[in-house]
């Protein structure tokens, strides 16, 4: 399963590729992000790392960890902490699915893609499920089979030489 495709209007500022690699992917949810200023300005020139970060439902706030954020390169005194939990934006009833989702069933939240939209950023989060060693071969295994048969297919509508 790939990314969601963009929206027109919207511009991805940071993609978590290594999720689709490492997790189920399962029901994905879209949720706003408080930041600070320098955070913003830092994302919009596209300094953002979602490798190895998660969110974690705490209380009834939902948080994101390990979300690295470079600091701002014209900022100052005032600019920010790079690792620094970020709230995330639910309402209420969203946030209490996913705390019964995650405490049950192994469960966790990752983040997929941060982007902007309408000026606002936002960020896709998804509830996956770990895979396991063999169950990451055989994915690669299906991907390297799709494109050796894409690759005969070309091979095969490519015109005769004569």
């Amino acid at each position: 399963m790939s990314p969601k495709p963009k929206q027109p209007g919207e511009r991805v500022l940071a993609t978590n590729r290594q999720a689709f690699h490492n997790y189920f992917i399962g029901e994905r949810r879209e949720a706003g992000i408080a930041l600070l200023g320098t955070e913003v300005k830092s994302l919009r020139e596209g300094k953002a790392n979602l490798k190895d970060a998660f969110a974690r439902v705490d209380g009834r706030e939902v948080f994101l960890h390990n979300c690295h954020i470079s600091p701002y390169s014209h900022g100052g005194y005032a600019n920010h902490d790079p690792l620094r939990p970020r709230k995330l934006l639910l309402h209420r009833d969203e946030i209490l699915k996913l705390l019964q989702k995650t405490r049950s069933g192994g469960h966790t939240l990752v983040p997929l893609r941060l982007y902007l939209s309408r000026g606002r950023v936002k960020v896709e989060i998804a509830l996956a499920k770990g895979k396991k060693l063999w169950d990451k071969r055989q994915a690669i295994k299906e991907k390297d089979q799709e494109k050796e048969a894409r690759a005969a297919i070309r091979e095969r509508r490519r015109p005769q030489e004569s």
